[in-house]
């Protein structure tokens, strides 16, 4: 079993039961990353795991991106862990502030990698790249804790994005049933 794997199952955030997952769809597992990532020690672990495979698929942007709010924290400690900046991404524009969508520093042309927690459909990763392309960046891939292996993949790839998962589901859920 995987480092990441044990470190899931014995931080709670790897659940058996039923669920209705974001996109609507039922489950009989569910992985609350967020639980996770509140972990300090979880959380270190996800951001070395996510640098290495940054070197090892030879990825190198000049921001990270992170989905508020559950991804926001996973962009920060791999920002920590590389010392690339990271900008946040809004799911909609706030009617106060400066009413932003994206917050942090973003140039035109600059390369993006977006960090999420767990992939199902990629819905919230392809609202987040129509918004980063709408300001100029160029969006490397998407890189996720988990892939629920339910389309996210495919979706990305339609939209001209690398997808790069730290660990399926199906081999998180059979190493631990």
């Amino acid at each position: 079993m995987s480092e990441l794997s044990v470190a899931l199952k014995d931080c709670g955030a790897l659940q058996f039961g039923e669920f209705v997952l974001a996109s609507g769809a039922k489950s009989d597992y569910y992985i609350d990353v967020k639980k996770a990532i509140t972990e300090p020690k979880v959380l270190y672990l996800i951001s070395q795991l996510m640098a290495e495979r940054m070197q090892i698929d030879n990825i190198r942007p000049d921001r990270i991106a992170g989905v508020v709010l559950g991804s926001v924290p996973l962009a920060t400690a791999l920002s920590l862990a590389t010392g690339i900046p990271y900008v946040m991404i809004r799911k909609e524009k706030k009617d106060h502030g400066t009413g932003k969508l994206i917050e942090g520093e973003l140039n035109p042309g600059d390369k993006v990698l977006v960090v999420e927690d767990v992939i199902t459909t990629a819905g919230s990763s392809i609202k987040a790249i129509h918004t980063l392309r709408e300001a100029g960046a160029d969006v490397l891939g998407v890189m996720s804790v988990i892939d629920r292996e339910a389309g996210g993949e495919e979706n990305l790839r339609a939209e001209g994005v690398s997808f790069t998962p730290l660990v399926k589901a199906s081999v998180l859920v059979s190493e631990n049933r």
